[in-house]
């Protein structure tokens, strides 16, 4: 690996995956790195050599926001119920 690209200890990746046909695209990304993964999509939808298109793009940046979402409850601190 790269300097600067190595995983720290406990850090915690998101994996989307796609499957065209043939074709397999996946993403692996940290919580930190979701808007350049949005990035990507828009980048891969506009490359007219890809299948990858902006119907792909649209369901993956949802599933990308829905994985920050819940890894946002996840780390929510349990509260105890108030009576």
């Amino acid at each position: 690996m790269s300097e600067g690209y190595g995983a720290t200890m406990g850090q915690e990746f998101n994996v989307l995956a796609l499957v065209k046909g043939q074709e397999h695209y996946i993403f692996v990304y940290d919580d930190e790195s979701r808007q350049p993964l949005v990035d990507a999509f828009r980048d891969q939808a506009a490359d007219p050599q890809l299948s990858f298109n902006w119907f792909d793009a649209a369901v993956l940046t949802q599933k990308a926001r829905e994985q920050t979402l819940a890894a946002a409850v996840a780390e929510e601190p349990t509260r105890p119920a108030r009576f």
